[in-house]
Parts: structure tokens; sequence; C-alpha cells
């Protein structure tokens, strides 16, 4: 069996006698508005040999890892399989455009794939907040853990490495980070900084914990980072270096060479492909004259190759009719509809701040009450705060793409005060589902909250839940004690010691009671 790295989350998984494609993203338009790039570019694999595969896997619908563009390019009838989420945005989506046929599965029920015993499945995170999923393929009895953007627990690995009957021969694993926070906020140098930093350590730190449970035969980190070759967003490009929450392949793996001596681990380019029970890497002569080290000279190269597909998205994307203050005002009343347990745990006012043609100063109030939308932005209090261009924002309003699409693509500035992370307003901006927002609310409301551990701190000892009230990490893996604070790296979510109470994010308080005297040692 061969892995051919596609670039990016891209994976061409050969058998002898199945070959398929997990999460191709070759378009050469980007994703989110445009803004996100592949590092390197792989538009040289997008041929017509690589796009004739017997069958497809796309793990969710982020735009990295779903390229519509060159799905529709497959032939008509090759199965595409996805995780079954509780909503069905990724269905619809591969459905309404594309010719594939789509095939649901539930996690952990495997997926034949031919007639010499080759499988899949899927392992989806435990909270339905994140619809990510990574995938578990035995090809030709050779195991693969794709765990792309998903968050697995050791329990989880340890799962798939009973299911392959053996230790896994490859795991890929994602360092760099997907998200807005803290880059697209208006912090002071030194917060930003400090906050990066803290990021992307606690990414680093959870994957070298999973790593060193797992013990997987090969490494692979891959899935980012991202670059922007956009003038207006090539400031983000300084994060690609720490303490930037965006490390390259080459970083990752010097981190853990450092801190897991023992464990073997590639780095592959678009095209190199590894031999996993050989270990054998043969790399694409494409890239004889690449390195991360010069990333200032290429990027400058990449953006004007780009430069005419760029122009395409501005194209694409219009400034809005003078309605879209109306529409908007429809939209956040049909959002309001949907749940009211998440407008209880929402509970505040955000205002958008949108420039250009048919903008104005808006204020959204979603209370348990219901929702209210004031469009000449009067509220007196003010907890969240977005500001975003109205050609961006008509984009969401029109249905062309979700919330989520619009946060990643960074084209946007917030504030909050205070500062204090509210997953439910981001949870209801992303799903806009009904069924998706019901499953958060029957997840929240059937945690465990029996299962304890012991923790020790400079203050005492604790006994707290095990797991993380807010995605149900497992905090005796992954939760790292400080001050008189429990840290979740997960979500980086922190637990006050002595209250339970989250002090960074709007999150179900963490059970927790002090022990006097400590007797069992800590996290």
């Amino acid at each position: 069996m061969e892995i051919t790295a596609l670039g990016h989350a891209g994976l061409r998984i050969s058998g002898t006698e199945t070959t398929g494609l997990v999460d191709p993203w070759l378009s050469t338009s980007g994703a989110f508005l445009g803004s996100w790039h592949q590092l390197p570019a792989n538009d040289h694999l997008a041929t017509d040999a690589v796009l004739q595969p017997d069958w497809v896997v796309v793990s969710h619908d982020h735009q990295d890892h779903l390229d519509l563009g060159v799905l529709a390019r497959i032939p008509a009838g090759t199965p595409v399989y996805v995780p079954t989420y509780p909503s069905k945005r990724l269905v619809r989506l591969i459905t309404s455009q594309t010719r594939l046929r789509v095939v649901e599965v539930e996690p952990w029920t495997t997926v034949e794939l031919d007639d010499a015993g080759s499988w899949l499945t899927f392992v989806r995170e435990y909270s339905p907040m994140c619809h990510d999923a990574a995938v578990l393929l035995s090809v030709d009895g050779v195991s693969v853990l794709d765990c792309n953007d998903a968050r697995l627990t050791a329990a989880q690995t340890l799962r798939a490495e009973q299911l392959v009957g053996q230790p896994i021969d490859v795991m890929t694993v994602q360092t760099s980070g997907a998200s807005w926070h803290p880059i697209c906020y208006e912090y002071p140098e030194e917060v930003m900084l400090r906050v990066s930093a803290q990021k992307r350590r606690a990414k680093l730190h959870a994957v070298q914990t999973l790593l060193r449970a797992t013990a997987p035969r090969v490494v692979v980190p891959f899935a980012g980072p991202p670059c922007f070759l956009d003038p207006s967003l090539a400031g983000l490009n300084r994060w690609l270096q720490p303490p930037g929450i965006f490390p390259t392949q080459d970083q990752t793996a010097t981190w853990l060479r450092e801190r897991l001596p023992d464990q073997p681990i590639v780095t592959l380019l678009p095209g190199d492909i590894l031999v996993p029970r050989e270990r054998l890497t043969l790399e694409d002569p494409h890239w004889q004259d690449f390195s991360f080290g010069r990333l200032r000279e290429y990027l400058r190269d990449y953006a004007h190759a780009r430069a005419v597909d760029l122009s395409r998205v501005y194209t694409k994307y219009q400034e809005p009719d003078d309605t879209l203050g109306e529409r908007f005002a429809a939209h956040f009343a049909h959002l309001g509809e949907l749940s009211q347990y998440f407008l209880r745990e929402i509970d505040m006012t955000v205002r958008f701040e949108v420039d250009g043609p048919a903008g104005g100063r808006w204020d959204v109030a979603l209370r348990p009450s219901g929702v209210r939308v004031d469009l000449h932005g009067r509220s007196s209090s003010v907890q969240y705060r977005f500001r975003l261009a109205s050609r961006w924002l008509a984009a969401v309003i029109d249905g062309r793409i979700g919330w989520e699409d619009l946060l990643l693509s960074f084209r946007f500035s917030a504030t909050r005060d205070p500062d204090v992370y509210n997953d439910y307003l981001i949870g209801l901006l992303k799903h806009a589902d009904r069924a998706a927002l019901a499953a958060v609310e029957e997840y929240d409301s059937n945690r465990d909250v029996d299962t304890t551990i012991v923790v020790q701190s400079e203050h005492g000892g604790y006994e707290l839940n095990r797991y993380c009230p807010h995605a149900g990490e497992d905090l005796s893996e992954n939760g790292v004690v400080v001050g008189r604070a429990i840290r979740c790296l997960g979500h980086n979510y922190e637990f006050d010691l002595e209250t339970g109470e989250c002090v960074n994010g709007r999150c179900a308080p963490l059970s927790t009671r002090r022990l006097e005297p400590v007797t069992t040692a800590g996290v």
C-alpha cells in the first residue's frame, strides 16, 4: 500500500485492489472567501489520473477539506463516504454540486472498500458542537488513522488500535490552528503574542500526549498550515513563525522529535509517497528547490501566481444592495427560532459594524426571551463586536457561505467585553441547524458528572469531574494545572479549582471540591 500526500490534509491511498482520496483540496481559488491557500501549492496534482478514484472520503464541511470543484470532476456515481452528523449540511453540499453518491457512515461502523478485506470507518469527536471526525482505514492490512481536524482522546486511538488488531501503521496529526482567536481580535501586541504562544504550546502538547499514548509506527504532521496570498491578509503569514498558531510541518516535526525521540516522524510535501511497512519515502521532484526556510520569497511568487484567482473572489462576491439590513434582521429572526437553549446560554448583545455599501451599525440582542435586531445600533451594553465588510456579510445572509466560512476567512475583526469566549454564540452561527443545536443540548444535559480525578496544585489537592464540561475532553489526559486553575488543552478552557467556574469562556462549571490532606498524585 502507498500513501501519496496531496497537500494540506489530502491523501491518496493506493492498495492492490482499491484506490481512494481523502479530503482532497486541490483548487487554485483558495478556501474561505479566497483567504486560505495550500502551503506549498499542490495544483500540479489535480490531474485526471488522480481524480479517478474508486471512492472518496470527506471528513467534514470545512472548505479546506471539502473542495466541491475537485469533487465535481470525479466520475458520477463514485461513492463518497462521510461521517453521520446531526446536521445534513455536508450531505446537501455534496449532493447539490457533484454527481457523487453520498454514503453516510456511523462512528465505528466499518465499510468494505474491496474484496480483499480493506475497509474504513470514522471516529467522531465526542461533543456534537464540533462536527469533526478522524477516518480509520485498513488497506492491504496496513492501517492509517487520519486525524485531520478531529481532537481524539487516547481512549479513541486505543479503540482504533484494537479494531485493526495491531499498532497503527500511520497516524496523521494536525498541529496548525484553525481559529480566528486571537489573530482577529483587537488586542495589544503583547497580549496577541502571549495568547498565540499559549495556544501554540497547548496544541503541540495535546498532540504529543496523544502520540505518546498511541505510539504509531509512523507519524505524519499535516493538515496545514494555510498561507494567505490576498494582500489584505498577507500580514497573517507572520503567524507561520513562532509564537504563531500556524506551525509548519517542519516546525512540528522538530518539536515532536525533541520530546518523542523514539517516535518515527515523516514530513511529506504534495506528491511525496510513503510506503508504510517499508518506511520508504519517495520524494516528488517538483519540490527539489523548495524549503520552508525560504518562505518569504516563496509566498511572494505564490501570491503573484494566484493574483487572477484572487481577483475573481472579489468579482464573485459583489457589494450588496440597500436591502442588506432588512435581510440581516430577518436572518437573525430565523436563527432565534432554532433553539431556546442556545439563546439562554448566549444571553448577550452582539454588535455588527458593517463597512461599505448598505452597511451600518447593527445590534443583535440574543436573549432567553428572543432575538431583537436594532438597525440603528443604539444598545448601551454590547458584549461582542464584529467589524466586517458588507460584501462578505452579504455572502452569509444570502446563504452562499456559512458563518463559520466567514469567520475562518479572517476577513473581520472582533472585540469582547468581558474577554470571555461564548461557544454557544459561535455554535448558533456556525450550525444554524435545529437538529445540530438539539444534539448539543442533549449532550450538555447528559454529561458524565460522576467520574472524577484528583489533581495537585500549589494550593492543595482537588477532586474534580474527569471530563471537561465544554466538549468532553478527558482532563486526566489533556488537563494541565496552572496556578489556581486547570486548563483543558482541547480548547484552552480554564476552570477555577476552588469554584469550578470557567474563567475564560461561557461554559457550564466543572464539579470540584478541595481535598485535605492530598493523598493522590496530580495530573
